[in-house]
């Protein structure tokens, strides 16, 4: 009787750790286009938050940085990471403003294969590259006189177009963080 009982138990437990291990049925992507909507809350000063919520299906994910126009006396500069909010937390997306862009940075890449930008801002170039060894990986540089605006996507979401998502960020942010006219909105949080 006991090792009846005992069977019995063994074989509830082996179909539950067996559902266990089938998983949830995976979410639904929002495969929509990238949100062009530029409005509060932000991440690192200037990027929408719910645009990166989008592009990469984390909600309310971890930032660090900032990003910060150009002022007098004070070139534009910044960087920003934002990060998974569970498990490891790994890097997710990678945003960098700097003043070591030029033109030939971007020509070199585009022979090398990269995909020019379409034109964002007036006098810029650049380009845009999805990493074949990963699949949602994708860089993009725009640069503007000596200013560089970077976006790496590190881990997009899988069944949404990394490639467009990635551009339409750079469509996003860059006008307001080349360019400069951008002004820091009230509700800047990290």
């Amino acid at each position: 009787m006991k090792s009846l009982v005992l069977r019995a138990m063994m074989a509830v437990v082996a179909v539950i750790g067996m559902s266990a291990c089938a998983g949830k049925p995976p979410e639904k992507v929002d495969a929509s286009p990238l949100s062009t909507a530029y409005a509060p809350p932000f991440i690192c000063n200037y990027v929408p938050k719910t645009a990166i919520e989008q592009m990469t299906g984390v909600r309310d994910p971890l930032a660090t940085g900032s990003l910060n126009l150009a002022a007098k006396n004070q070139p534009a500069i910044g960087a920003c990471s934002i990060f998974q909010n569970s498990g490891d937390k790994p890097s997710i997306l990678r945003i960098m403003l700097d003043t070591a862009g030029s033109r030939g940075q971007i020509d070199e890449q585009l022979r090398d294969g990269s995909k020019p930008l379409p034109s964002i801002v007036p006098d810029g170039f650049g380009y845009y590259v999805k990493d074949t060894d990963m699949e949602t990986r994708v860089g993009s540089v725009l640069v503007r006189g000596k200013v560089r605006l970077g976006i790496e996507l590190v881990r997009g979401a899988k069944g949404r177009d990394n490639e467009a998502d990635v551009v339409a960020l750079m469509k996003l942010i860059a006008p307001k963080l080349i360019m400069g006219t951008g002004t820091p909105p009230p509700d800047t949080k990290d």
